[in-house]
């Protein structure tokens, strides 16, 4: 890579950044003290595991299993609801992104009402590909992501809404998102997909069907970014499959103001140093310059 950026302070929707480098949602997000781990180790900002309107145990195992370039994962979106407000709190003030997912415009309101006061902002999961009746489940549908985003952006608080791949089109959801209101959008969560183990015949999830996330996915987060930025106005956070600092800058000229790293820090947990000590320097381009470049 031959690309390098200046360092220093980032806003993205809403929210001040450390850097361009962020934990995404579902990695060591599900107690105060890995989220600040994640921070003292590097990352500009982190994104806690989902949280719903109600406890939930998840799926049953097998809940993540390897696959060629990447991971296949259906937890089910365990949570412990409003009780996660005491691991947060003592991270008040630091770049602390809430998910949060609801089955309808008022469950989401409900659950991020809860956390205005801490969290730096809401990221809206309508994209998990694995929870019947949240997710994908609404995010699929331009006009319930629409009125979840507004019941959200309408507490006043920065809203982030993370974007299905499994979509005919994703440019209409990112409007529907923009219409409610939303200050960045997300793009991507997790591939729906699935592995058969052709010895016990039979799934090898405990849910049947998963999400596929890491390196395998990167080229098509790469597509939404970059048909996204040319349909809507508001910042957009690259996700999906980023390993290194030449996927960040790759993920920048798509049109992403900066990027969630989520299943290569499973790999390297200092990942996001590994980064910033490639992507930038002193010397560097102002980051602005290249973010949408690779549009004609």
């Amino acid at each position: 890579m031959t690309v390098r950026i200046a360092p220093g302070a980032v806003r993205v929707g809403g929210v001040a950044l450390a850097n361009h480098l962020m934990l995404a949602a579902g990695v060591l997000g599900t107690t105060g003290s890995s989220l600040a781990r994640m921070l003292e180790s590097g990352a500009g900002g982190v994104v806690t595991k989902s949280i719903g309107p109600y406890p939930c145990e998840g799926h049953p195992g097998p809940c993540v299993v390897e696959t060629e370039g990447g991971l296949l994962n259906a937890m089910g979106l365990p949570n412990p609801s409003r009780e996660f407000a005491g691991e947060i709190q003592p991270l008040s003030g630091k770049p602390v992104i809430l998910s949060i997912y609801g089955g309808n415009p008022d469950e989401f309101r409900m659950v991020a009402s809860w956390f205005a006061g801490t969290a730096a902002a809401i990221e809206l999961n309508l994209s998990c590909p694995h929870a019947a009746g949240y997710g994908a489940a609404i995010g699929t549908d331009p006009i319930l992501v629409e009125a979840c985003t507004r019941a959200v952006s309408s507490l006043g608080i920065p809203t982030w809404v993370k974007l299905t791949p499994n979509v005919t089109d994703i440019t209409l959801i990112g409007q529907a998102a923009e219409r409610g209101g939303a200050t960045a959008i997300v793009a991507i969560n997790t591939v729906k997909a699935m592995r058969i183990s052709t010895d016990l015949k039979r799934p090898v999830l405990g849910n049947r069907y998963g999400g596929l996330s890491g390196k395998a996915i990167f080229p098509v987060a790469v597509r939404c970014v970059y048909e996204l930025y040319e349909s809507c106005r508001i910042p957009i956070i690259g996700c999906g499959g980023i390993s290194s600092a030449g996927d960040v800058v790759e993920m920048m000229m798509a049109g992403a103001s900066a990027v969630q790293v989520g299943t290569a820090v499973k790999d390297d947990p200092g990942i996001f140093r590994t980064i910033a000590s490639e992507l930038y320097s002193n010397d560097g381009i102002p980051p602005h310059t290249i973010v949408g470049c690779a549009h004609g």
